[in-house]
């Protein structure tokens, strides 16, 4: 094992000792209840039952037979979610025929991002992953279930869902994906057409044909954004079956791992010899090699938020310096977009999660011994392909395309994709693995906004042509839900290509399909909370040095704290689109360094 691998490691345990003995046993003692649904009353099994068929409700009401609960995300307007339409049915079917079953416990939201990016929706995005670990959380309470499928793919969701199901540790849980959409046009060829909108070179009809032909199809996106970084991750953690996550989209080889997956289930849920919780496949080995991957593949900004919150509801402690020292051992092993040219289903055919684990296990950096919901890390070294209608499993192989997924012995970078930085502004993360070099280091005057409307207008007004340092404040999660602004990445890209030295300072969020502009995120204090950005200026030199880890306004502390704090210049914009319903949230929420949640201390 790599040494820093080793360290972060037990850091993790040390630091979350306490937390963590509190959590594993309240799961034990879950489990040492066995099965919840013997435990109901006869008034609670009949309304379970109701609307079964007879041969269901005899396998119900048998206690020696298996009830996997199944959580949905299921809607048809999320293109990720919308194969998840037949699935429960498929599952029911699959586990019928081993004399078991299955329940729909519940359905949690679902919001597409992509739907609502730039929009007053998008304010409510970042607060729906705790709402649907609550989701999660209440239908699981229905107790009748001996163990737990996820469906669900995207953003905010999958994680949410884990961090629900987490609650119900005592239950073996994974996920079940559906897969990627077919590759479209090239996701080079869409940024140039958003670009060109942008500075007023095409018009709207133009735009909306390219971005129909990018987005065309059932499955996920294909860049490599929040959503696929979710089933890269989840499946480096052990959560779903080997090399599951980015088989095709309703493809035969799809619809079998989704069978195996359900039939396994019964071989490791409650009562079952082989009994294999949550709680005993999500510990510090599976997060920190989560971490590692993520890492490794150049994954989501959004992951320092998230994998946070994922491990503090298994009772362990991350942080943004855990992030920082695993940077340093692990190298850039893939390269998709943003991070390169490919796409997710290039990553696929250059052989995917099992041969990207493969090259991280050559390195000594990942934790073999892990449990996982299919044995331990060392079985994930394996791809899933079909002979002759049959299930069939072949070792992970060499890379098949090495400038996507890096041949034995290379790598794209020598440091992770992500990286901490610091400074008299606070502490932010970067994405390092899409930007050039050569704009790694960034100074330049700034440029204050409260909104990224904003600067839209101010590009259009041509007030940014120039080398500058964009600011985007009292955009945090207790300020208005920390939403993405990827309304910027055309216009700063734009900048960018006419020469300029450009880079974005802000307390929000990007997408995670955003790169080429260095941006430091999650910038934590946050603005509404007593962050420095309150009292920048334009004109303000600013330093942004992703190489050294730093990021400085040119000022002494005396000048910054002679200076008042300038107050959110945005108007009614916790009102509409629902987002009055969630002041609770932005009340509550804790910062983006603690994972930015309204369901921890």
């Amino acid at each position: 094992m790599n040494s820093i691998i080793e360290q972060v490691t037990q850091t993790i345990r040390q630091r979350s000792k306490t937390l963590r003995d509190d959590y594993v046993q309240r799961m034990q003692q879950q489990a040492a209840k066995g099965s919840s649904r013997a435990r109901l009353s006869c008034g609670n099994l009949a309304h379970a039952v109701a609307a079964c068929s007879e041969q269901q409700k005899g396998r119900l009401l048998d206690f020696t037979r298996v009830n996997i609960a199944i959580i949905s995300a299921y809607n048809d307007m999320l293109s990720a979610h919308q194969p998840y339409a037949v699935y429960p049915q498929k599952i029911q079917h699959y586990l019928a025929s081993l004399g078991h079953s299955a329940q729909v416990a519940g359905g949690v939201p679902a919001m597409c991002d992509g739907v609502t990016q730039g929009q007053e929706g998008m304010d409510l995005s970042l607060y729906s992953r705790d709402l649907i670990a609550q989701s999660t959380a209440i239908g699981l309470s229905h107790q009748g279930f001996d163990g737990c499928l996820l469906l669900g793919v995207c953003d905010k969701i999958a994680p949410g869902q884990l961090i629900g199901a987490l609650s119900f540790g005592h239950l073996p849980t994974a996920f079940v994906p559906s897969g990627p959409m077919p590759s479209g046009i090239s996701n080079e060829q869409k940024v140039a057409i958003r670009q060109q909108y942008a500075a007023g070179e095409l018009d709207k009809s133009a735009l909306q044909e390219t971005e129909n032909k990018a987005y065309h199809a059932p499955g996920t996106c294909t860049f490599y954004g929040t959503a696929n970084t979710n089933q890269l991750v989840f499946e480096a953690m052990g959560l779903m079956l080997p090399g599951s996550a980015f088989v095709e989209v309703n493809s035969p080889l799809r619809e079998k791992l989704t069978e195996q997956l359900a039939k396994h289930m019964v071989k490791i849920a409650m009562g079952s010899p082989n009994y294999q919780p949550l709680y005993r496949v999500l510990d510090e080995k599976a997060l920190v090699n989560g971490l590692v991957a993520l890492m490794a593949s150049g994954g989501s900004t959004n992951h320092t938020l998230h994998m946070i919150a994922i491990a503090r509801a298994a009772g362990l402690i991350l942080t943004w310096d855990d992030f920082a020292q695993l940077a340093k051992a692990v190298p850039q092993l893939s390269s998709m977009y943003p991070n390169g040219p490919a796409d997710i289903n290039a990553f696929e055919h250059a052989g995917g999660v099992p041969c990207l684990l493969r090259l991280l296990a050559q390195r000594g950096l990942l934790h073999m011994d892990a449990n996982t919901i299919y044995g331990q890390l060392s079985d994930y070294l394996q791809s899933p392909y079909l002979e002759n209608g049959e299930l069939c499993w072949r070792s992970a192989s060499e890379s098949l395309n090495s400038s996507v997924i890096a041949a034995d012995k290379h790598q794209f970078a020598d440091n992770g994709g992500l990286q901490l930085l610091s400074g008299n502004l606070g502490r932010a993360v970067i994405k390092t693995s899409a930007v050039a070099v050569s704009q790694q280091v960034i100074t330049a005057p700034a440029k204050i906004f409260d909104c990224q409307h904003q600067v839209v207008e101010a590009y259009q007004k041509g007030l940014l042509n120039q080398d500058v340092v964009v600011v985007v404040r009292y955009n945090g999660p207790a300020a208005n839900g920390m939403p993405e602004l990827h309304k910027l990445m055309p216009i700063l890209g734009n900048l960018q290509k006419q020469g300029f030295k450009v880079a974005l300072v802000t307390d929000g969020r990007l997408s995670g399909a955003s790169g080429k502009i260095p941006s430091a995120l999650h910038l934590s204090p946050e603005t509404a909370k007593g962050g420095i950005l309150a009292k920048l200026r334009d004109g303000d030199l600013i330093q942004l040095d992703a190489i050294s880890g730093t990021l400085n306004c040119q000022l002494d502390v005396q000048q910054l704290s002679a200076r008042e704090i300038e107050q959110d210049s945005k108007t009614q914009q916790h009102f509409g689109t629902g987002r009055e319903l969630f002041q609770p949230f932005r009340r509550l929420i804790g910062s983006a360094e603690n994972g930015a949640s309204v369901l921890f201390d």
